[in-house]
């Protein structure tokens, strides 16, 4: 058994890992990063972020999804799509997504250690690789390691017939029909892209509408674009059976050994829904089960979460965890960020981050952003707002890319006009959120998109729309911006999820 030493010892290099150790090592501290072999990157670049967005951009570009309103609903640049069509791009950007990571972490100075890692004591991480186990001493430990789908004892998984969001990426053929049992993120995601291809998707979710925590107006949008889609919404309705019916013995799904494998998902009222297979995305966990926390003094929550502070360190204060391994609001942007601060704080450095306004992308067709606060969440805290609106078909640009459909919505104080949130919905809705986020960030009354010139013809114009239809609502001028309290990003958000 070997043993080596380092200021700093990373366990996962998903975007938290990789942020906190570049940062450790630019600040001239020896870092080591653990992950086993074949995964750098996480479940981000792996199984999650990147393989997903590069899915959906598949399917919006081999279907013609984004040309239909110009060119008509049989539009698409090919006709028969594949699984294999699909993942093609998923595996030529995940290649490329390790080989950036591999290529920063030797830039930085970043040692990379493959291996399961599990804390042999509050300052020793044990790597084992085959049977080659070295330890490693470390002054900090930052705790990185991500989540896994969750998967309950009572749901029959089953290879290309009941899966998870993983299982979905290695799929052999695309199904004819599908049940997604969860409408958050993950599944509401999925279940855009795969009827966007065809496939026949049901959609149970237990709450009464999708992503209860995006404002009102752009969840209900979503809902009527899914269900123009054919995405069949059973709503307020939770699984209480699934079953594997059909198929000869030694069956993968594939329909290979007599009638094809199926799923009946009976639903607490009843109905019985009927698919050739069903992807199950009801939440995730921390990937903490192998790390032997006891041995660090550490013990993780019921969904395998570590508890942190404000500085991201754990009850052992030499111990730090980021990412989605801590829960809330587990986004790849932000793990980054968390990663990055905790490296600072860990070295003595004080942060100059940004304060609590951060924006989220959820990637559904179409796509949804957003930063501050919602109207629901302004509505409960008894904070005055007035709303401004534009739509994309009042852009030259939004009718350019064909998107009539598309929405910016800002809501801002009546008196102040300052930010107070900004919700958009549409094509290229994640980037455009961008410049929401810095003017609420500054401070600055919404006046500001008034007073600026925006590149002709771009959706940022938007801004401008938006801005003007609220201020045509509000008849006095506006007051002292300091004088009225900046709202935050998030609190909304966090008690949703």
């Amino acid at each position: 058994m070997s043993r080596l030493s380092y200021d700093l010892v990373v366990i996962g290099s998903g975007p938290a890992g990789q942020k906190a150790a570049s940062m450790a090592a630019k600040l001239g501290r020896r870092v080591a990063l653990v992950d086993r072999a074949g995964s750098v990157g996480g479940v981000c670049i792996h199984t999650g972020t990147v393989p997903s967005k590069a899915m959906r951009e598949a399917v919006l570009h081999l279907t013609g999804f984004r040309e239909r309103s110009v060119y008509g609903d049989s539009y698409a640049v090919k006709q028969a799509i594949t699984m294999d069509d699909l993942l093609y791009r998923c595996r030529h950007v995940v290649r490329t997504e390790v080989e950036v990571i591999r290529a920063q972490m030797a830039r930085d100075g970043v040692t990379v250690l493959y291996g399961e890692a599990s804390f042999a004591d509050p300052h020793t991480v044990r790597v084992t690789r085959d049977d080659d186990v070295t330890e490693v001493g470390a002054d900090h430990v930052l705790v990185a390691t991500g989540t896994v789908p969750l998967r309950p004892d009572n749901v029959p998984f089953t290879p290309n017939v009941v899966f998870d969001s993983d299982g979905l990426l290695t799929l052999p053929r695309l199904p004819k029909s599908l049940i997604v049992v969860g409408g958050g993120v993950i599944g509401a995601e999925y279940a855009c892209m795969l009827a966007a291809v065809g496939v026949r998707v049901t959609l149970v979710e237990g709450r009464p509408r999708l992503l209860e925590f995006v404002d009102d107006e752009l969840s209900e949008s979503l809902q009527f674009r899914m269900r123009d889609m054919g995405v069949r919404l059973r709503l307020g309705e939770s699984v209480s059976k699934i079953e594997v019916v059909g198929g000869g013995e030694g069956d993968d799904g594939g329909g290979d050994k007599g009638e094809p494998r199926r799923v009946e998902a009976t639903l607490a009222s009843n109905k019985v829904l009927d698919a050739d297979c069903l992807l199950y995305c009801v939440g995730r966990q921390g990937a903490t089960r192998s790390l032997n926390l006891a041995a660090a003094g550490l013990a993780a929550d019921g969904r395998g979460r570590l508890k942190v502070n404000e500085h991201h360190q754990t009850d052992v204060a030499h111990v730090y965890a980021a990412g989605d391994v801590i829960g809330f609001p587990a986004l790849a942007a932000t793990s980054m960020e968390q990663g990055r601060l905790a490296a600072l704080h860990m070295f003595g450095r004080v942060s100059e981050g940004p304060g609590p306004v951060f924006p989220y992308g959820i990637y559904t067709i179409p796509e949804i952003s957003m930063v501050g606060q919602t109207e629901q969440a302004l509505t409960a805290a008894g904070t005055p707002y007035e709303v401004g609106i534009a739509r994309y078909r009042e852009t030259a640009r939004g009718l350019l890319i064909a998107d009539p459909h598309g929405l910016l919505k800002l809501l801002f104080h009546p008196r102040s006009r300052r930010l107070l949130g900004v919700h958009a919905i549409g094509t290229g809705a994640t980037e455009l959120i961008h410049i929401g986020q810095t003017v609420m960030a500054a401070g600055l009354p919404i006046d500001y998109f008034v007073e600026s010139v925006f590149n002709y013809p771009t959706l940022a114009e938007c801004y401008k729309i938006a801005a003007i239809d609220g201020i045509n609502r509000v008849r006095e001028p506006a007051a002292d911006a300091a004088a009225v309290p900046a709202a935050t990003g998030g609190p909304a958000l966090a008690k949703a999820a």
